[in-house]
């Protein structure tokens, strides 16, 4: 099976993501999209696999550490003792982590992937020859951020997928819409 990677973030207006290492607004509906999206699979004996750098898996509360119901790869240029989280592999770098995916140890166990930050994992992300989808949180407000997200390539097109839910969505005083780009190259 040839590798297709779907990114999932959240951004506000000026393509901000992050601040201190942390969401620079809280919204509890695309927390559980994020949830929903990342940990579904049509395969009960399957699971997906997240691939974040270093820092993402730090901003994670503790509580919630390793994401449940997903197969956990940091990426992390420091040795990191994560044995105690069971399903959490440590990789030195993205192409490490890519080259395992192709191997024969992870090929049947899990059924998608999910790369969830931050802005290198992203750029490496958006940059592979397996970027196949793109699921992005539009937040229609802008934002003091640190972080940002990565340019685009030009061969995005928006698509439909019947697990996102359509139209503008509201929670408090921001306003958000969930979109679906996929790279051209796999239609």
């Amino acid at each position: 099976m040839a590798l297709k990677l779907n990114v999932i973030a959240a951004a506000c207006e000026n393509m901000g993501i992050g601040k201190n290492n942390n969401l620079p607004w809280k919204l509890k509906t695309e927390m559980e999209y994020f949830t929903k999206m990342t940990t579904t699979t049509r395969d009960p004996c399957k699971k997906n696999i997240v691939i974040m750098g270093h820092n993402t898996w730090n901003s994670i509360h503790k509580k919630f550490k390793p994401l449940k119901g997903r197969i956990n790869f940091i990426l992390s240029r420091s040795d990191l003792n994560l044995r105690d989280y069971g399903d959490v592999y440590v990789f030195k770098s993205f192409r490490s982590c890519l080259d395992t995916l192709e191997g024969p140890e992870f090929k049947d166990i899990y059924e998608r992937i999910w790369v969830i930050g931050g802005s290198q994992v992203y750029k490496e992300a958006v940059e592979c020859e397996h970027f196949y989808r793109l699921y992005l949180t539009k937040i229609l407000k802008e934002f003091d951020c640190d972080t940002f997200f990565p340019e685009l390539p030009s061969d995005m097109e928006e698509v439909k997928d019947d697990s996102v839910p359509e139209g503008v969505q509201s929670e408090g005083d921001i306003n958000f819409t969930f979109n679906v780009y996929q790279n051209m190259k796999f239609k």
